[in-house]
């Protein structure tokens, strides 16, 4: 596990250290189909947007501040019918990868959505069906693999395909929404 952390709301103050984490997933990763990193204040804007919408957006930082990752809900399509389903992201930094800490922002992101009630389903889409780190995640988190799409994707000059996976929050649809 990395030095001691907390896990707390993303903070204004936090956002160029996001924007690093996030950036270097981009130049370097699958996870974003983005090919470029957003400028901070476009980075920004879609921060304010997550918390206009009162969805969880939280960060692993250090005693001294130090963003490790970071996590979030956000509306998971535009469309009235879709307002009860959010889609999770999770990005931890490099030197901070596969020691349990993108499950500990996961957890955190699905609790706090857990205590909002009115968030019924989680969907994790997933960029590269060999992100075998991401995909095990989810499932171990209870999402359940729903589709992937094939070749949706051409990144780091090949084709990638991306994985749909789904987790009720709270009551899910065993009830209806208040």
């Amino acid at each position: 596990m990395p030095e001691a952390f907390q896990i707390r709301p993303a903070l204004k103050k936090d956002l160029p250290q996001i924007l690093a984490i996030y950036g270097h997933h981009v130049l370097h990763g699958l996870a974003s189909f983005e090919e470029q990193p957003p400028g901070l204040e476009e980075f920004t804007q879609r921060w304010e947007a997550v918390c206009k919408s009162n969805l969880p957006y939280v960060v692993a930082v250090t005693e001294k501040d130090v963003v490790l990752g970071y996590a979030y809900a956000a509306p998971y399509r535009a469309r009235p019918a879709y307002r009860h389903t959010v889609e999770d992201s999770v990005y931890v930094a490099p030197d901070a990868a596969r020691q349990g800490l993108g499950k500990k922002l996961l957890v955190r992101v699905i609790e706090d959505c857990e205590s909002l009630g009115w968030v019924r389903q989680m969907i994790g889409i997933i960029g590269n069906s060999g992100n075998d780190g991401s995909i095990g995640l989810h499932a171990h988190l209870g999402f359940e693999m729903v589709g992937t799409l094939k070749s949706v994707g051409f990144k780091h000059g090949g084709w990638v395909d991306t994985v749909m996976m789904q987790r009720s929050i709270s009551n899910g649809d065993s009830s209806l929404p208040d």
